[in-house]
């Protein structure tokens, strides 16, 4: 089976939403699982304040959901252009998987959703990619070969998937950042895929 770890931070709810469509993406592959995993929230002094793991929903990523996914998609609210702190925070504690190699090799990618339409959910998706990078993964971006990536007149990045929430983050996601999201999950599953295959 390869997995997909589908990994975010979302405050308001649209981040998690477009998560679960990702995931949906991803188990539209033949032999492909999605895990979805998120974050703890971090208080001002950076340090991680939620429960050990929480309530509902996701479970809190951890080092083993690194070392033993096939790949990752990244998502996160946007935060003046950059990604949230929390996403950050787990993000810059992962030197144990960069010593050990442990995503060489592996594909990314990345999701956002920001209020505005300007928001900086592109440099937001760049941001995301650097570490991924720095990490030895692959990164995979959305070809124009889909068709919403033209026709959206909201969301959607040759980056990565978006959503543009609006002021109170109640915009539905539309339908071409919806077909954009599942299009992002299977590309990542395929290649996957492939990449373990090689392996093999």
């Amino acid at each position: 089976m390869t997995q997909i770890l589908v990994l975010y931070y979302s405050r308001f709810g649209a981040t998690a939403e477009m998560a679960e469509l990702i995931a949906q993406g991803v188990e539209s592959v033949k032999g492909c699982e999605a895990l979805l995993r998120t974050v703890p929230s971090v208080s001002p002094d950076n340090a991680a304040t939620d429960d050990e793991q929480p309530a509902q929903g996701p479970i809190y990523c951890t080092e083993d959901d690194l070392k033993d996914c096939d790949g990752i998609v990244l998502g996160s609210p946007t935060r003046f252009g950059n990604m949230a702190a929390p996403l950050k925070y787990f993000i810059d504690g992962t030197g144990a998987a960069w010593m050990q190699g442990s995503l060489v090799n592996k594909p990314a990618a990345c999701f956002t959703s920001s209020s505005s339409m300007h928001g900086g959910q592109e440099s937001t998706l760049l941001s995301m990619a650097l570490p991924l990078l720095h990490h030895g993964m692959l990164f995979c971006g959305l070809p124009f070969t889909e068709s919403a990536l033209s026709d959206t007149t909201s969301g959607g990045t040759p980056y990565g998937a978006s959503h543009v929430a609006g002021r109170k983050s109640d915009n539905p996601i539309s339908e071409a950042e919806s077909s954009l999201c599942l299009a992002l999950g299977k590309r990542v599953s395929v290649i996957g895929s492939a990449m373990k295959a090689a392996k093999s």
